[in-house]
């Protein structure tokens, strides 16, 4: 419920914030600095968001530059879209699109996986034996979901026996659906779970316990039910603020947070989960349980050199700077996206705002100038709280909160226009961003 003083705003007047929002998104890219000659080498890791944004914007930029994508993927995936998919709220196929339809003429993609990065020759070699030379490299890979870690778990479990993981991919996601779908109707415990690890939208977590929360409750059957959420440290949030409140939202919707668990392994025959805790283990029976395994590195940035030595060592994140995202021990490499070693970042929202930053980067060595674009590690996370509402959740790396539409959309407020903004608004805006324009 808003409270006395929220500003109040109709569907209409939602629409044209959102269509006045997309549109600020697709033009921003347009009033564009001359073209900057060049022969100059350029190859990407992964063509993903980061990565086909990144090779959008270069092209506008450098006049005869060899851009090179490297990525196996047929299929783009939109993973902000992966927790509606899970509530039953989209098809999967809305998250669903062709790697090439997103890229430019002018880039070439090579569709096969890096397999080895030599960063002092600065050459990339694929698993099909190619071999390319680089100038500048950006390794924008994305992140490994170890689903190996978890004992007793394996993908083709997924819809089964109460188990759901919809961050593996939109098949996935539409089974979770198919097993969160059975609690609501028979109700039990539910757990719901998040790795020790560094992951993409921490919020996404949260997000699909307060979904299935508002399900039950939609099916009136929230009384059959128990929730536990299973927090990996001692908060719920990385932002005590937000931490904060979605502790007083889970007291008001009787769902029970345990701190300090992390899965260790499951037995699916028997709905047994056990969790690594502060005094040892701890074994918990489910109905339904959703799994979000440790998340890495991928392996050919681990075994390049490229990783931070010091801290992260588990996880494999690309040591860089994290105002410029360049590599502190090799100037022509860039992170960008999932895999870059700095304190906050990993949603699409950060890579809206990283893309500029390494597009400036390089595009300033070719041309001799200095660059002035710097990542402030601006995060963003729709946070949806049921079906309808949504704080719309906007920070830095010192927690600063950051609303983009101040005294409009109060950043912890339960909105429907925020709810709109992840279910209308959002796609657009990664659109726009895909091409290069956001």
């Amino acid at each position: 419920m808003n409270s006395p003083n929220s500003p109040k705003i109709g569907r209409r007047g939602f629409l044209g914030l959102a269509a006045g929002a997309t549109a600020l998104a697709a033009s921003s890219g347009e009033v564009r600095a001359a073209s900057v000659p060049t022969n100059a080498r350029i190859v990407i890791i992964g063509a993903g968001a980061g990565g086909t944004a990144l090779a959008n914007r270069l092209v506008d930029r450098l006049e005869g530059a060899q851009i090179t994508l490297i990525d196996p993927r047929k299929q783009h995936l939109y993973q902000p879209g992966l927790t509606l998919v899970a509530a039953g709220l989209k098809p999967a196929d809305y998250v669903v699109s062709e790697t090439t339809d997103w890229l430019p003429k002018g880039v070439s993609l090579i569709a096969e996986k890096a397999a080895a990065i030599d960063p002092v020759a600065k050459t990339v070699s694929t698993e099909g034996g190619q071999t390319l030379s680089y100038d500048f490299l950006v390794v924008a890979p994305g992140l490994i979901l170890d689903h190996d870690a978890i004992e007793g778990f394996s993908l083709d479990m997924v819809g089964e026996n109460g188990i759901g993981a919809l961050y593996a991919g939109p098949q996935y996601a539409a089974a979770t659906w198919k097993a969160a779908s059975k609690f609501i109707e028979e109700g039990g415990h539910g757990i719901f779970t998040r790795p020790g690890t560094e992951m993409k939208c921490a919020g996404a977590p949260l997000k699909h316990t307060f979904l299935i929360d508002d399900r039950l409750r939609r099916a009136g059957n929230r009384g059959k039910a128990e929730i536990t959420y299973g927090a990996h440290d001692g908060a719920l949030f990385g932002v005590p603020i937000v931490s904060e409140k979605v502790r007083m939202l889970f007291l008001d919707r009787d769902i029970a947070p345990v701190y300090q668990h992390t899965v260790k392994s499951i037995d699916a025959g028997a709905k047994r989960v056990t969790f690594n805790t502060a005094e040892g283990t701890e074994e918990m029976d489910y109905d339904y349980i959703h799994l979000i395994p440790p998340q890495r590195a991928p392996e050919v940035i681990r075994q390049s050199g490229l990783s931070w030595a010091d801290k992260w060592t588990d996880q494999g994140w690309v040591e860089c700077d994290m105002a410029t995202l360049q590599h502190l021990r090799y100037p022509e490499i860039w992170a960008l996206g999932d895999v870059a070693g700095v304190p906050k970042g990993k949603t699409a929202a950060s890579v809206k705002w990283q893309v500029p930053v390494v597009e400036d980067q390089i595009v300033s060595a070719i041309a001799g100038t200095e660059p002035t674009e710097t990542y402030g590690g601006y995060t963003s996370c729709p946070m949806i709280t049921r079906i309808g509402r949504a704080m719309l959740v906007e920070f830095d790396y010192n927690n600063n909160l950051l609303p983009s539409f101040e005294g409009i959309i109060p950043p912890l407020e339960e909105l429907w226009i925020s709810w709109l903004m992840k279910e209308v608004a959002l796609k657009a805006t990664y659109n726009a961003m895909l091409r290069g324009k956001a």
